[in-house]
């Protein structure tokens, strides 16, 4: 946006459409973003009406939890920001203390994986649903304090399987790609998971 800060009307116009595209925008990132303070950003959300991020955050997985049907809200790993059933959904996780190595303060691997596996399996309407194959790829370390948008689509179904893919972002760079393929389950007819093809 420059080095000169716009006049509020105009930052308030900027302001209001940017948080609309990127909901997960910290005010850190905004103050840097409009070179403005953190204060000016909070004062320009409360004259707008604009949530802080912990709340708008909360609006969203609010609608969308109440729509799985495959995990309880607690199995999912990260906070289940927008779900469609059947189709695709996206998840945010915050890269706490306890999920970093404390030598170096790297996330832990599987961290990223079960915030992605847990989507996949979230987004399968079914009662049942279990990752029968996956492929992952992590394209970066991620640090403390890092905020990850994951997203699952899925690509096809045949039967009761899924393929499903998954892209994990912090910022606009992808940190985590992932592959998996989910079976809805029947218990009544038992476990049957076909992996081939």
């Amino acid at each position: 946006m420059g080095s000169v800060s716009l006049p509020k009307p105009i930052r308030h116009k900027k302001l209001n459409s940017f948080i609309a595209g990127n909901p997960f925008v910290t005010d850190e990132e905004l103050a840097r973003m409009f070179n403005v303070s953190v204060q000016t950003i909070r004062l320009d959300r409360l004259e707008m009406g604009i949530p802080e991020l912990r709340e708008r955050t909360k609006q969203y997985a609010e609608n969308s939890y109440a729509k799985v049907k495959s995990l309880a809200g607690r199995e999912i790993i990260g906070d289940l920001i927008d779900l469609e059933l059947e189709k695709s959904g996206l998840s945010l996780l915050e890269i706490t203390g306890d999920m970093v190595f404390e030598r170096n303060r790297i996330a832990r691997g599987h961290i990223l994986f079960a915030q992605a596996n847990s989507l996949a399996v979230a987004i399968v309407d079914a009662e049942v649903a279990l990752t029968g194959v996956a492929r992952v790829s992590f394209e970066r370390p991620i640090s403390l304090g890092e905020r990850i948008v994951a997203k699952a689509v899925i690509n096809s179904k045949s039967g009761n399987k899924y393929n499903i893919s998954v892209t994990s972002k912090s910022g606009a760079e992808v940190v985590f790609k992932g592959k998996f393929r989910v079976f809805a389950v029947d218990l009544e007819e038992g476990v049957k998971i076909e992996n081939r093809g």
